[in-house]
């Protein structure tokens, strides 16, 4: 009797663990668990310590609230002018509501990746394959608007959309090297002839200003000569000015004239001499000996200036 009792108390303990275990479920941060009483919907547990009836309640559904990156798989684009794309990109999103993403698709990552392939199709489908390599944020962001729109019933915000890689075909991307090589050679080219056009400029520039400071500088230097030239005659016409005026004073004294007349009879005789040195023709006077006659001739070239000296040379 005693055994039986203790059996029949043995498994109630182990149900009543069991329910326990069953009624408790403790839910991660960042986490959000749908609850289902007898096939519907009841709550969504929140994280941290929660309470749910065993056997009646079911955890149908368990979702990430966090930021998901789910990578969506390589397709081929046609662009606007018949050219094919390989494209592949990641999307991003956050689960916001638990509820909507149980129920409102039967699956939110399938309806996410196959609507962001269709939508990646037809905005490349509008561009030109230039437009598709310069025009990626615009890409981008076409993406996210469309989804973040379809997605809302689903439960699911989209959050952003990165174009990973974009590869055309082999022919494509040879003409795409051809057309950038042709058109580094044409920079080259430009850049090399506007080196000499400068290099040109340059040259003439400083021609022009060493022609400017070579004429500059023999007009300064024309001015000084001229400008030292007549300094030098002002001089020397101050000079015989003074010395003149020296003679003058020197005439007026007393005993000048006497002065005077001596000088000019010995510059006379001087001259007489000179003359039979240095000339085949000798010149003397009239009476050669008569000195003292010569002399008061010269001599009175200065006492009488204004009458004719007597002539008492002639030709041998």
């Amino acid at each position: 009797m005693n055994l039986g009792f203790s059996a029949v108390t043995l498994v109630l303990f182990i149900v009543a663990m069991i329910v326990v275990v069953k009624a408790i479920r403790v839910v991660p941060q960042q986490h959000a668990w749908v609850v289902e009483r007898l096939g519907r919907f009841f709550a969504v547990l929140e994280p941290g310590l929660n309470f749910v009836i065993p056997f009646v309640d079911r955890v149908a559904y368990r979702h990430d609230l966090r930021e998901i990156p789910l990578d969506v798989p390589s397709q081929i684009c046609i662009t606007k002018d018949n050219t094919q794309l390989q494209v592949d990109g990641i999307l991003y999103f956050q689960v916001t509501d638990p509820k909507l993403a149980s129920y409102g698709s039967s699956n939110y990552v399938i309806a996410i990746t196959q609507l962001a392939q269709t939508t990646l199709r037809s905005v490349i489908g509008r561009m030109e394959l230039d437009r598709t390599f310069e025009e990626r944020d615009q890409i981008n962001a076409t993406v996210v608007a469309s989804l973040d729109e379809a997605a809302l019933s689903w439960g699911v915000k989209v959050l952003r959309y990165e174009i990973k890689d974009l590869t055309p075909p082999a022919e494509i991307l040879r003409a795409m090297q051809a057309q950038i090589t042709a058109e580094r050679e044409k920079r080259a080219v430009i850049a090399t002839s506007e080196g000499r056009r400068q290099e040109q400029i340059n040259l003439a520039s400083g021609a022009r200003e060493a022609a400017i400071a070579q004429s500059e500088g023999e007009k300064q230097a024309e001015i000084n000569q001229a400008q030292g030239h007549a300094l030098a005659l002002l001089a020397i016409a101050e000079a015989n000015a003074k010395a003149i005026r020296q003679v003058a004073e020197a005439i007026e004294a007393p005993g000048g004239i006497q002065a005077v007349n001596l000088k000019v009879a010995e510059q006379y005789i001087n001259a007489f001499s000179g003359l039979a040195r240095t000339n085949n023709t000798i010149i003397l006077p009239a009476n050669v000996a008569d000195v003292a006659g010569l002399i008061a001739t010269a001599m009175s070239v200065v006492k009488q200036p204004g009458a004719a000296p007597a002539k008492h040379g002639g030709a041998a």
